[in-house]
């Protein structure tokens, strides 16, 4: 199954999370424990979803769970590694 490209869980909390709880990224990440700069650098793409944020995430909004963030996580990592245009070589594995 081939899958499009998927989007970073940052922009699903900046695009449909904060608005619809009206809050700014300073009051979010104040509520989640965090910086608002390592949240800002989440909510940019600039950084990833880590297990300790997933958890903080699941605690604050119980749906999607802490594992879903970072599967949503991992989806974009890997379509974006696939699509990087690098060529990957890799040896055979040898039994």
């Amino acid at each position: 199954m081939q899958m499009h490209n998927p989007p970073h869980p940052g922009g699903i909390l900046k695009d449909d999370v904060l608005p619809a709880l009206g809050l700014s990224v300073t009051d979010a990440a104040a509520q989640l424990g965090v910086s608002r700069v390592q949240l800002s650098r989440f909510i940019n793409g600039k950084a990833g979803a880590t297990p300790d944020l997933a958890i903080r995430l699941a605690k604050w909004i119980p749906a999607p769970t802490a594992i879903m963030w970072l599967q949503m996580q991992a989806d974009y990592d890997l379509w974006q590694a696939e699509h990087s245009g690098r060529e990957w070589v890799v040896e055979p594995a040898h039994a």
